[in-house]
């Protein structure tokens, strides 16, 4: 295909194109970005519930479960108390536990001690709950870990070769 002289006098192969707006949109580019942010928040959000690193005790003990939901006080390794994931001080405490139980002395509340702590400490901590009122107050342990396959088959002997 030429385009000499003769091309351009045929009507209309002279005259430059008008461009018309588009009226379609592209949808891809809109739902990649909708997927990577959706990758992106289920990623992070289970990260973002930070509780209060705490390395319980081990225990054997059977595993309470109850329908509602019981407020949880925790004694780090340095010694700070929280209720839930708020700091606080011993002080402080009761009058923080009894505004948020609304004076309702049968509300489950959960002690959870670093396993370096002084059990002393711990102590204090739910007699000062125990004396304002509350009466079910548990202390929570972890269950330990199962015993690897080494140590059970402790007593089989190997193979002789």
């Amino acid at each position: 295909m030429a385009f000499g002289p003769a091309m351009r006098s045929q009507p209309g192969l002279g005259r430059r194109r008008v461009f018309q707006p588009m009226s379609e949109i592209n949808v891809t580019p809109m739902v990649d970005v909708m997927l990577v942010l959706l990758v992106i928040f289920m990623v992070t959000a289970p990260l973002l519930t930070v509780g209060v690193p705490v390395d319980l005790p081990k225990t054997k003990a059977k595993v309470l479960t109850e329908a509602d939901e019981p407020l949880v006080i925790s004694l780090n390794a340095e010694g700070k108390i929280f209720l839930q994931e708020t700091e606080t001080d011993l002080e402080g405490l009761v009058p923080r536990l009894q505004a948020i139980t609304e004076n309702k002395a049968d509300t489950r509340i959960f002690v959870r001690g670093d396993k370096a702590i002084a059990y002393g400490r711990v102590m204090e901590l739910m007699g000062r709950v125990a004396s304002a009122g509350f009466s079910r107050v548990a202390l929570i342990a972890e269950n330990p870990s199962p015993a690897p396959a080494a140590k059970k088959r402790k007593g089989k002997k190997g193979k002789k070769r």
